[in-house]
């Protein structure tokens, strides 16, 4: 462990995420580059879920989701730049996924078309340029990130290099996590002999609900009736139906209430090895539902999944500290700003991943940028030089 955790400074390290240059051109707003730049990457989730087989049933495609700030520090101020640069990402140890998982044998079937060998649903590779998007950020989506690297080892925390480029110059590069994991442990209890797992829970299915998926044609995608939220662009599912994640999480808490696990969630969510809640909260002891509260409460029918989310407010109520605002009002933390346009996750880490955690990919970024591990808290990381002023830990007192 400890030669792994070298390897993996070292290599931080070499990645240097502050470059000096000058951009060139002076084509509007943000076309300048006046000095060194800072890129600061981010995944919207602490975890992306994933089937390894698609072949009967279909939970979660591949589908990762990347971000990235970009800080030009050279002048009096720094500013947020959102166009006149190219911000390209790829993932070293993993450029392939087509190898790793029989998805686009499936893809016509379960979305209507099939995406080209490595490309996600979203027209992104492993590897390629992020988008400027509202908010003042870059983006991928649906990256189709597998947790097997090209030595076909379960890596379910690669390291992805995030590049900035001004007329094809170097000017800033980072490396932040594409997280990414198919421990969904449904094996756990379908286990029926002689059957598959997909197999033993489109029976269970339709012995409980008076359906036919077993019989029927395959592969099954749960997101064509239970509507999943994130993939409602591309499977709408049936609003009269449950959501999955309330059919998921009312049916089986009263199993999982005695399956004896010392982290019922981790049945489902990656996991015993993937450990997908790592960050300061589970290193204080805290659990999924010291936050997300009971199975039960998580399948409650009016509540809207990836929306009814909890709230760093609930347990950190700093509100009253003059300038000092959590997450903005109305906005969940993966994608609220504070500090002048700042991503929250930009500074403290994804959900799940709110650093320093226990895993040391997810600590390269910080200890490159700033030396230490941990939130992102020294000023220079994106200031010339140390402001006089008191930080503005908010969207509205810092400015945008």
């Amino acid at each position: 462990m400890k030669f792994h955790w070298l390897v993996l400074l070292a290599s931080s390290l070499l990645v240097l995420s502050i470059i000096a240059g000058c951009g060139g051109g002076n084509g509007g707003g943000n076309a300048n580059l006046s000095g060194s730049v800072t890129v600061l990457g981010f995944n919207d989730l602490g975890m992306h879920c994933m089937n390894q087989d698609f072949s009967e049933l279909m939970i979660l495609p591949p589908f990762n989701n990347m971000h990235a700030q970009v800080i030009d520090r050279g002048g009096e101020e720094p500013r947020i730049v959102t166009s006149g640069i190219a911000v390209s990402y790829a993932i070293p140890s993993n450029t392939t996924s087509v190898t790793k998982t029989n998805f686009w044998d499936y893809a016509q079937a379960l979305f209507g078309f099939t995406p080209a060998p490595d490309i996600g649903l979203t027209g992104n590779g492993l590897a390629g340029n992020m988008t400027p998007v509202a908010g003042k950020i870059w983006e991928a989506s649906g990256i189709p990130v597998t947790p097997l690297n090209d030595a076909m080892q379960e890596d379910t925390y690669p390291l992805m290099t995030i590049t900035v480029r001004q007329n094809g110059i170097l000017k800033a590069q980072t490396q932040a996590v594409a997280p990414v994991s198919w421990e969904i442990n449904c094996d756990l209890c379908h286990d029926t002999p002689g059957i598959s797992t997909a197999m033993d829970i489109l029976q269970s299915h339709d012995n409980l609900h008076d359906t036919s998926l077993a019989g029927g044609p395959k592969p099954v995608a749960c997101g064509s009736c239970h509507t999943q939220p994130p993939l409602a662009a591309l499977i709408p599912g049936n609003p009269a139906v449950s959501t999955l994640s309330s059919a998921m999480h009312t049916s089986h808490a009263p199993r999982m209430a005695d399956a004896g696990l010392p982290n019922p969630c981790y049945a489902c969510h990656p996991g015993v090895r993937t450990q997908c809640l790592r960050d300061v909260h589970a290193t204080a002891g805290m659990t999924c539902t010291d936050c997300h509260g009971s199975m039960t409460a998580v399948g409650n029918p009016a509540r809207q999944p990836w929306t009814d989310e909890p709230r760093c407010g609930t347990c950190h109520p700093l509100t009253p500290i003059s300038g000092f605002e959590l997450e903005q009002p109305g906005t969940l933390y993966r994608n609220s700003r504070g500090h002048h346009g700042i991503y929250c996750a930009a500074c403290h880490g994804s959900p799940h991943a709110i650093t320093p955690t226990s895993t040391p990919q997810d600590n390269v970024q910080a200890i490159a940028v700033q030396g230490h591990a941990g939130t992102i808290d020294t000023c220079t990381v994106c200031h010339s030089s140390r402001p006089d002023d008191s930080f503005p830990h908010s969207l509205s007192g810092g400015g945008d």
